[in-house]
């Protein structure tokens, strides 16, 4: 991969982690505020309950994407970001342009989930 390919990515990432970070601050904040209200109907509440566990799972998701972007960053700052972790050859800019913090080229990931369909059944 060339350098202009690794700015882009770095970028990219760059950009995708900083949004992540600032909509957790604001989703704290959100979080901490509900946590105060008290709906006297049990409707309400159930209801405002649901809302808060799929906004923990939504902020469940951002949180692993966020490990995934740093740790995609510093492998850019290593110099192995666009290389395959089991085989070990260069991941296609276009797997990596739809999944930027990929770590596995197409075949090894292909592998590993049809692996783990076998594991899990």
């Amino acid at each position: 991969m060339n350098k202009k390919d690794l700015d882009y990515f770095q970028q990219m990432l760059q950009d995708e982690l900083d949004a992540l970070l600032a909509k957790a601050g604001i989703a704290v904040v959100e979080l901490i505020g509900a946590v105060y209200t008290n709906e006297a109907d049990p409707l309400d509440r159930a209801t405002e309950e649901e809302s808060r566990n799929n906004q923990l799972r939504i902020r469940g998701r951002e949180s692993r994407l966020i490990g995934k972007i740093k740790k995609s960053l510093q492998a850019i700052d290593e110099g192995t970001y666009g290389i395959c972790e089991d085989c070990e050859e260069p991941i296609a800019i276009a797997r990596l342009m739809a999944r930027p913090v990929t770590s596995y080229c197409i075949d090894c990931k292909t592998k590993q989930e049809a692996f783990e369909r076998v594991i899990g059944s």
